[in-house]
């Protein structure tokens, strides 16, 4: 007598749970792999608004004053990796009136002098106090340059 061949097939239970298994491992890594992704256009951005810095810095010293847009610095607004234009803002001799529209710290306290240069950060929005929900994920230059990085953590 020969051997039985036995046609093995996976039930419909042992299927369902390999997908529960699969499904519940993508769901722990996803998030981990998301938040690597921004960490990393956070420190691009960060790079970047330090680029920008200098060539605004390096404006000022050649004509003695700050631009009043990037365009004069870059010909054109760079974008942040989430394509959002880098917001600028000329403090020191700047043409506007009061200071609504400058980035202030928890206590409402401008936290430049001279200009304001950010990133809204990944959801676009801002708003000028960095306490306030929309600039969370904002990366802002403060203290005049001694400071970038992420609203939370000025």
């Amino acid at each position: 007598m020969g051997k039985i061949k036995r046609n093995r097939a996976y039930s419909l239970v042992e299927v369902a749970l390999v997908l529960l298994i699969a499904g519940l491992m993508f769901g722990m890594i996803r998030p981990a792999y998301i938040n690597m992704v921004d960490t990393g256009k956070s420190d691009s951005v960060v790079d970047k608004v330090k680029e920008i810095e200098l060539k605004i810095n390096d404006f000022y010293k050649d004509n003695g004053f700050y631009p009043d847009t990037l365009i004069e610095v870059y010909g054109e607004i760079p974008l942040d990796p989430w394509g959002n234009p880098y917001e600028y803002l000329r403090i020191d001799g700047g043409k506007f009136k009061g200071k609504g529209k400058l980035r202030k710290d928890k206590n409402l306290v401008p936290i430049n002098s001279d200009y304001d240069l950010y990133s809204m950060g990944p959801d676009g929005k801002s708003v000028s106090p960095l306490t306030g929900n929309s600039s969370k994920d904002d990366i802002v230059r403060g203290r005049n340059g001694q400071f970038v990085g992420l609203a939370t953590d000025y």
